[in-house]
């Protein structure tokens, strides 16, 4: 398996972000907790394999409640890319002074539930009926999703970031 590195987003990413983005997303914006997000306008942070090919990004934002991520996608899953991401998110959170990490994922994710849980990642919260209002706003949000299970609620993931110097 090829090592990955990951960095901050860079102009020359544009490409494979839109790429990525449009194949995940279906474009570059995404509806989730009843808010719109144009991931062109937020922060990124890209993988790359050992021959500087694009492997995956991250988009989040941070606030009060913490670093959210709001977009994660490998190029080929499984090959290390999403858990690399994912650390570079939680020492992004860390220099930001944000003690948690957290996401919204969708009833029908179970690889993204496994994924998430095995990180340390719990299900704090379940939004009933979020990704029905979602759809008013994206209407290519399909009704069923993966494994043929219906598409309707939002779950919160999150995870307490150890203070600084407890790593």
């Amino acid at each position: 398996m090829a090592s990955i590195r990951v960095r901050q987003a860079r102009d020359e990413d544009r490409a494979a972000l839109t790429a990525l983005h449009e194949r995940e997303w279906g474009g570059p914006v995404v509806v989730v907790h009843d808010t719109r997000y144009d991931l062109r306008d937020l922060p990124a942070l890209v993988a790359v394999d050992d021959g500087g090919a694009f492997a995956g990004a991250l988009v989040y934002r941070v606030d009060t409640d913490g670093l959210e991520v709001v977009s994660l996608a490998a190029s080929t899953p499984g090959a290390g890319a999403g858990s690399a991401l994912l650390a570079a998110a939680e020492e992004a959170a860390a220099a930001a002074g944000a003690d948690r990490i957290w996401l919204v994922t969708t009833n029908d994710n179970l690889g993204a539930l496994r994924f998430y849980q095995r990180r340390g990642l719990r299900i704090v919260a379940v939004d009933a009926g979020a990704v029905d209002r979602a759809r008013a706003v994206k209407t290519t949000i399909p009704h069923v999703g993966a494994d043929g299970i219906p598409l309707h609620d939002e779950l919160r993931l999150a995870r307490h970031l150890p203070p600084a110097g407890d790593k």
